[in-house]
């Protein structure tokens, strides 16, 4: 479901959802689009910074979708009315945002270079006495042994400096 703290950017032709609470800090975002996606700038998503099919291509390639876009043509009316008091890259709460991710077929593993693992597909994290910590579709573990909610990746390898 949503969380207080998802945005969302505009330039007028499509809206650029993120979701902090799902970003694994990945950085092929910025590495990729600097010009709209650039963490040091508050709002740090300007979406004057490229052309929409630029921005989309981008946006596409994020490995959990904490980041994704919609065609503003598409956007339900509580995302309409939201967009009506933002343009060109406003930071603004929505009351709604909920898109389903379809699920995978298998499941895959990647790993980030310099960050976490990355497991896609449905399966559960179980603990060494068999409890079910998590069910889920996507997750990111930590590989340098400094995220405080072990086993799984609280972005620290940025703060960290951990490189592979």
């Amino acid at each position: 479901m949503n969380h207080p703290n998802d945005r969302q950017y505009t330039n007028g032709e499509i809206t650029v959802f993120w979701r902090p609470s799902k970003c694994i800090h990945a950085t092929t975002c910025f590495r990729e689009l600097i010009e709209v996606y650039n963490p040091r700038k508050r709002p740090w998503v300007n979406m004057k910074g490229a052309s929409t099919e630029r921005i989309i291509e981008v946006t596409d390639k994020c490995p959990t979708q904490a980041i994704f876009w919609k065609y503003n043509k598409d956007l339900s009316e509580a995302e309409k009315a939201l967009n009506q008091s933002t343009f060109a890259g406003e930071e603004v709460n929505p009351e709604v945002l909920h898109e389903e991710k379809s699920r995978p077929t298998q499941s895959r593993l990647q790993i980030m270079k310099n960050g976490p693992i990355l497991i896609e597909g449905e399966f559960k994290v179980i603990d060494s006495d068999g409890n079910t910590l998590k069910t889920m579709i996507m997750t990111s573990f930590c590989r340098c042994g400094n995220s405080r909610n072990q086993p799984f990746c609280d972005g620290s390898h940025r703060i960290t400096g951990f490189s592979d």
